[in-house]
């Protein structure tokens, strides 16, 4: 492994700077290596004069992108300028865009049983595919950009970003790129994801009959008990405290590539999981990933989704007494 211009020499330090293992750090640059030595660099080189390596071009977008620091600042750790930085950590996200897409997707069946029964035995959900939240990256907006549709219920400029998470908080389904002004009611209807189950290829598969109880297959949102919800909750504080970048205020973003920042993250927590690596605990956000935002509640209700809520918390508040 290259020397990154950082005196890390633990694991865990390493881990901590990078957020991801040695190995992972390893796996990530397998995936981005043809594209970043296909393009050769312009102008990527060091105080020394040398050639970014792929490794080192790796380490400075992870780290930019976990410390949510200035190029500047990230710069400095490394011996390169601000602009070198910039051009870096796009040329990585670009990479990994394509690159490590596989690592989010909708679960084929097997995988879709297998995240049913994860939930009915550690929650007693029967029939639960997921759970899903929606939070904000806050952001500053050139004037020229501003508009009342980017300003937010808290009057921030954002852009929201809508997940779904398995048992093992995998992001499984995102939606991002919609103005924070949005109801986080529409942005659900606006998605892709909607339009899928609209169209009978998502949430499709066979109903449980269960103490009287007929149970198609849903996600879990809005019931407020048991930690199935709070995996969503969980993930989008894990995904803002590990990857800082997006827990800061985004100074006058280029709303084209925000969507693939955000995007990168994800892909990276999901890349974190699936190499057998761990989230780093130490990082999570200590409070609530959307701090300050009132939950929001849709004022139109389908009968049949208000009679299937309500048999999911009668049978939670039996499963507690």
């Amino acid at each position: 492994m290259q020397d990154y211009s950082v005196p890390i020499d633990e694991e865990e330090g390493f881990k901590y700077f990078f957020r991801v293992s040695k190995k992972t750090f390893e796996y990530i640059c397998s995936l981005v290596r043809e594209d970043l030595v296909s393009r050769p660099p312009s102008g990527l080189i060091n105080i020394e004069g040398r050639l970014l390596s792929v490794e080192k071009q790796v380490a400075i977008a992870l780290r930019r992108l976990a410390s949510g620091e200035s190029q500047v600042s990230v710069g400095a750790s490394f011996g390169v300028g601000q602009s070198t930085v910039s051009q870096v950590t796009w040329r990585f996200i670009e990479a990994l865009e394509e690159r490590g897409k596989h690592h989010l997707k909708w679960p084929d069946s097997n995988r879709m049983e297998e995240i049913k029964t994860r939930f009915e035995a550690s929650c007693g959900l029967p029939n639960c595919c997921g759970a899903i939240d929606t939070t904000h990256i806050i952001m500053t907006l050139p004037a020229v950009q501003t508009s009342d549709d980017w300003c937010d219920q808290e009057n921030n400029y954002s852009m929201l970003l809508q997940a779904i998470v398995d048992h093992e908080m995998r992001f499984i389904d995102l939606v991002t790129g919609w103005p924070g002004g949005m109801t986080v009611s529409r942005l659900l209807k606006c998605s892709a994801f909607f339009k899928l189950c609209e169209a009978g290829e998502r949430l499709n598969g066979n109903s449980r009959t269960l103490k009287g109880a007929s149970w198609p297959l849903y996600l879990l949102s809005i019931l407020c008990m048991r930690t199935a919800r709070l995996l969503a909750v969980r993930a989008f504080s894990q995904l803002k405290g590990s990857w800082r970048i997006l827990n800061k205020v985004m100074w006058r973003p280029d709303k084209r590539k925000l969507p693939s920042i955000i995007l990168i993250c994800c892909l990276l927590h999901n890349i974190i999981i699936d190499d057998g690596d761990k989230l780093h605990p130490d990082v999570a956000l200590s409070g609530h990933h959307d701090s300050g935002y009132g939950e929001q509640f849709c004022k139109q209700v389908d009968p049949l989704g208000w009679t299937m809520r309500e048999n999911l918390t009668k049978s939670l508040q039996h499963q507690g007494n």
